[in-house]
């Protein structure tokens, strides 16, 4: 490997050897016997190293393990387990910079797109800290004399976590974390294309497990491709699936995980949208539609890929935006002269050219034309050029989410039309209105307005916060993570009536004397 950058001694001081093989239960690390997954960086292509992939047998030996790991966690005391939690943080805190320098060059986000998943982790984890204190019930009125009414919530069991490669460890911890404090235990499997990020997190947590004397089995990792997963959706040890990733991949995982009645939460695509109205401050709306493009090489669920402009501003948009792109600099994620970073792979880089091809058969018009970049620096073949095309709404391409760096521009008159386009895709995960007139910013937050779980006015459609529960609608999938009471979704509610009279009267008045 070329460690010009130092991801090398990252790794060690993290813990990680790349080399050194295995399946997680706490800070046990099993041999499955399988055969190894390799981690090449999109970068450059070089193989940072091979992870041992998780056996059916060493599977099992996992969940016995955390099903024995949460009959102890779910009985310690919700405020002691939140300070284990912070001590995850504070362990997050001391790795940022070599935490974050692996995400970068395993998953191909710029360094500081690296540092700022890191960031997220910690900003959960103190999210969690609080929450630990904050599971709170409701007391309700019985109509029964001498009885009192109240609900509490317990923990789940087992949280499966099936994390995507784009978010290749935050995401994973706006589940673990909110799910430790609830009293639940984690069995993650990570993207088989960052397998080693995933490593890197589970050594960190699992030396905190193992300061404070907790069993081994509340944090678990298991690594490899989607078999690993459908044992995990058809397990009925394991009663919620938090899953991230396509809406393909997503109506398998909820078909399987319903037909156990079993519990799914959700994550998958997102067809975002900014429109642009002509009472928008342009400068703002050519920085979030810029980022919100490009960021991550356009590999964010909420990444724009629609721009709605209104027909007096539209030119001014699309020259200001062209003009930008072409100061836009690509190459090695971890040279933070670098604005955008490769593809994660050769697939990837597949589907980009096939989307172009669709929607120039369609009609659409290059405004910033694609490409794939060659020569040096740009090796692995995973470099792609930010492209810009004018479209319809209604074209079958622009109907789909494409993981890459690819917008469209549409042209609209009346807000009335913009919004009913903005709502015409089947994905309804994040959304933007970019506008100085009040009236505008409200109908499009009202409830004839933006049809998706995050809209936001004059911020763009990515960077999220996690004190807001994150998720979407229609084939977004409909789940909530992160932070609001996204944590009802981690444990079960019990409702009790308690008796402390000497007679035994009946709900709604009924008689049943003998």
């Amino acid at each position: 490997m070329n460690d010009s950058f130092g991801i090398l001694q990252s790794l060690k001081r993290i813990g990680v050897d790349p080399q050194n093989p295995g399946t997680s239960t706490g800070s046990v690390w099993m041999d499955s016997g399988e055969s190894h997954l390799p981690s090449y960086s999109p970068a450059d292509g070089q193989l940072i190293g091979k992870v041992q992939q998780t056996s059916a047998e060493t599977y099992e030996q996992v969940i016995t393990q955390a099903q024995m790991a949460f009959e102890t966690w779910r009985t310690i005391p919700a405020p002691q387990r939140g300070e284990v939690v912070r001590e995850i943080g504070n362990a997050l805190r001391e790795v940022k910079a070599d935490l974050g320098k692996l995400v970068s060059y395993e998953m191909g986000k710029s360094y500081q797109e690296g540092l700022g998943e890191v960031q997220e982790m910690i900003d959960i984890c103190d999210f969690a800290v609080g929450l630990s204190r904050q599971l709170y019930g409701l007391t309700m009125h019985s109509e029964r004399p001498g009885h009192r009414m109240y609900e509490q919530w317990h923990p789940l069991g087992i949280v499966g976590i099936i994390s995507a490669f784009n978010f290749p460890v935050a995401v994973w911890s706006w589940n673990a974390a909110i799910a430790w404090v609830c009293g639940d235990v984690c069995v993650w499997k990570p993207s088989e294309k960052a397998p080693l990020s995933g490593i890197a997190c589970q050594k960190i947590v699992s030396g905190i497990f193992a300061k404070h004397g907790m069993p081994e089995g509340i944090s678990n990792l298991i690594v490899g491709d989607y078999k690993v997963g459908e044992w995990m959706t058809q397990d009925t040890r394991v009663p919620l699936i938090s899953a991230t990733g396509s809406t393909r991949m997503g109506k398998i995982v909820g078909k399987t995980v319903a037909e156990r009645l079993g519990r799914s939460l959700l994550e998958l695509g997102g067809n975002n949208a900014i429109i642009i109205t002509e009472n928008a401050d342009l400068d703002m709306a050519i920085r979030g539609a810029l980022f919100g493009a490009v960021g991550t090489a356009g590999q964010r669920c909420t990444t724009t890929r629609r721009l709605i402009i209104q027909e007096n501003v539209y030119e001014e948009v699309k020259s200001r935006l062209a003009s930008a792109y072409s100061k836009l600099v690509i190459g090695n994620p971890l040279d933070e002269k670098n604005h955008v970073g490769p593809l994660i792979d050769q697939d990837s880089v597949k589907n980009y050219l096939r989307a172009i091809e669709k929607v120039k058969a369609e009609g659409g018009k290059a405004v910033v034309e694609g490409g794939v970049l060659e020569g040096p620096g740009f090796e692995s073949g995973c470099y792609v050029k930010p492209a810009i095309y004018e479209a319809e709404n209604h074209f079958e391409i622009v109907q789909h989410e494409t993981f890459a760096p690819i917008l469209y521009l549409i042209k609209y008159k009346t807000l009335p039309e913009a919004i009913a386009l903005h709502n015409g895709v089947p994905q309804g995960l994040s959304s933007a209105i970019m506008t100085t007139n009040i009236r505008e910013a409200e109908a499009f937050l009202s409830a004839a307005g933006s049809d998706c779980g995050i809209a936001n006015v004059n911020i763009g459609t990515s960077g999220a916060e996690i004190g807001g529960a994150f998720g979407g609608e229609k084939e977004t999938g409909g789940g909530r993570e992160s932070g609001s009471d996204s944590w009802k979704a981690y444990m079960r509610r019990q409702t009790n009536t308690i008796n402390y009279s000497t007679s035994l009267p009946l709900a709604q008045g009924i008689k049943f004397d003998i």
